[in-house]
């Protein structure tokens, strides 16, 4: 049942285009959609059945807001902006982990031709992308050859090799006018654009008088530029009959998730292909609105001449957002590639549906078995606490944190102890709850779901007095206990505590391993980075004159304990030793 604050506001949503951001219990935005009306779209989610994932996002719906807007493309455009601000868990993930190389002509006095993974249009001309850096390393290599344009990084004082074979203007000996260059960049430009068949017609013409005229050699360099060119330029079939650069879209919807598939087409090939999938909690169509604003605004992604979509877009608003061409394609090869870009989703979309669906069944679906088993809310943000020592040596705790069944790496936190005895894990468990919990309240950081306890029954009683009796918080505190072979064996849950069902071949049963896993693997490497700290400085200990700063200055310099043990006394001034401070430490050495 919704809550009457969300009720309330479902009453007096306007019937008005803008966007709307989801919250939940926290306070935290969660989702952000857009609406061409607010009140229709924003009641759809409490209403009527929905699939699990929407199920799941509306489950976890606390509190929502709304922005008017004027029209539906300020609110696409304010779409993206908060997405863009906020990063909602359950809005697309667009993380461009694949990029595609470029050829780019800087934008300087003398340009030169680079090949880059970065974009900044402001900077120079690009062309591309490339399906790999091979076939952008042998266009530049031919390129290279044909043209010639400043090859070297820095402008040297003399000319180089390129300048003598004719493949450099030496701007570096002589003046070389703008025009030059600007008349270069036309020709690459047309070149890369097709421009290469003129050129292969134009040296075949010189080779054939070259031969005729008997000069072989100057004929076999034409020969082998016309090599080149075919090598480089004519290996691909082409599939459309211009060379206008355009990238083409496709898509396919199944059971919640959404596939979007983007065909790269440049110089009249298509040269690649780009395939995402994610959940979908709104339509298809405008779904693939904020993706594509997401593409072209979030990633290293060109924006090309012509962008083809399938007919079921609203062309109108994706020529806005993009402020290109923006197509639908009636008939014809283009009808055809956007066709064929469908198909593909749909194929990647059932090729990786099960993956995803064990993926999930292992993340949220562990949550919610988990929460089921004790009897609480699904706990989607899980924070666990681990101490660790040798003997009471160099105590830490450690604090890793899990949201959606997912280890959140950013929020893992290590922890010296203060206050509590080398020896006493009850009192650093307090000490570092109280430590954490305040600072949670302090900072106003969201609050965690459920707080899993590596250890029994003594330390759970001691975090559950931290959390209510001292900071007035009431969150579900779980421990786990573990076997004679160290390996998980009970979740404990409840006050007193007692031991939770839990079969040990449930995904549930499988992310408290993981979990325990992990805090563990924290908390032992802390540990050991701090013993092997204290080990490296401890042999510095009571020298006049060596403080804790000058441990570490030396520690830098020297890089190990034994180097600086062998060191001279003018290799201890060089690190920032004052001569008597560094004769003292010789003769510290050599006493031991």
């Amino acid at each position: 049942m919704m809550n009457e604050i969300i009720e309330h506001k479902l009453s007096i949503l306007p019937d008005l285009p803008g966007c709307y951001l989801m919250k939940d219990r926290q306070g935290t935005i969660i989702y952000v959609g857009k609406a061409k009306v607010l009140k229709n779209r924003v009641r759809s989610y409490f209403t009527g059945s929905h699939d699990g994932k929407t199920q799941r996002l509306v489950g976890e719906i606390e509190d929502f807001e709304y922005i008017i807007t004027n029209t539906e493309i300020e609110a696409l455009v304010l779409e993206l902006n908060l997405i863009k601000k906020h990063d909602p868990k359950y809005n697309i993930m667009l993380k461009d982990d694949k990029t595609y190389p470029y050829l780019k002509i800087t934008n300087e006095r003398h340009p030169k031709l680079i090949i880059t993974r970065k974009v900044n249009k402001k900077s120079g001309k690009y062309f591309g992308p490339y399906p790999n850096a091979t076939a952008a390393h042998e266009t530049k290599k031919l390129l290279d050859r044909l043209y010639p344009y400043r090859k070297c990084q820095n402008i040297p004082t003399r000319a180089c090799l390129y300048y003598h074979i004719g493949q450099c203007l030496a701007p570096c000996i002589k003046e070389v006018p703008a025009e030059a260059y600007h008349e270069m960049v036309n020709d690459i430009t047309r070149f890369l654009n097709g421009g290469y068949k003129e050129m292969k017609k134009e040296l075949q013409e010189k080779m054939n008088e070259a031969s005729l005229e008997l000069e072989f050699e100057r004929a076999k360099e034409y020969r082998d530029q016309i090599t080149n060119i075919e090598a480089v330029m004519e290996k691909q079939n082409v599939n459309t009959n211009d060379f206008t650069d355009r990238d083409i879209f496709g898509y396919a919807v199944d059971k919640g998730w959404m596939c979007v598939q983007v065909f790269f087409v440049r110089q009249g090939k298509l040269i690649e292909r780009d395939v995402s999938i994610f959940p979908a909690y709104k339509d298809a169509e405008d779904e693939l609105l904020t993706f594509l604003g997401r593409f072209y605004g979030e990633t290293q992604h060109l924006l090309p001449k012509e962008v083809l979509l399938p007919e079921t877009v609203d062309i109108t608003l994706a020529e806005q957002l993009l402020n290109t061409n923006v197509y639908v394609p009636q008939r014809g090869k283009k009808k055809d590639l956007v066709k064929l870009a469908e198909k593909n989703a749909s194929i990647a979309l059932r090729a990786k549906f099960q993956l995803i669906e064990r993926q999930e069944e292992r993340t949220i679906g562990a949550c919610e078995e988990l929460g089921e088993a004790m009897a609480i809310s699904t706990p989607l943000r899980i924070e666990a606490f681990d101490n660790s020592h040798t003997h009471g040596v160099e105590p830490v705790s450690a604090m890793i944190s899990f949201i959606d069944g997912r280890p959140n790496r950013k929020d893992y936190r290590k922890y010296k102890t203060k206050t509590a005895a080398a020896h006493d894990d009850y009192g650093a468990m307090r000490e570092v709850i109280r430590r954490r919990y305040t600072r949670v309240l302090k900072d106003h950081l969201p609050l965690p779901d459920l707080i899993v306890i590596d250890g029994g029954k003594g330390q759970m009683e001691i975090a559950r007095e931290v959390l209510e009796d001292e900071l007035g918080l009431f969150i579900p505190i779980a421990g786990l206990a573990k076997d004679d072979k160290h390996n998980t064996a009970q979740l404990l849950y409840g006050s007193p505590p007692e031991i939770v069902p839990l079969k040990k071949t449930s995904e549930a049963f499988y992310l408290l391993q993981r979990i325990q896993d992990e805090v563990h693997r924290f908390a032992i490497t802390f540990h050991r980075q701090r013993r092997g700290a204290s080990s490296l400085t401890s042999s510095l200990d009571g020298i006049e004159g060596v403080g804790p700063k000058r441990k570490q200055q030396l520690l830098k310099h020297f890089k190990t304990v034994k180097a600086i043990r062998e060191a001279t006394a003018e290799q201890l001034k060089e690190a920032g030793l004052p001569a008597k401070v560094a004769e003292g430490l010789i003769a510290h050495f050599q006493q031991q």
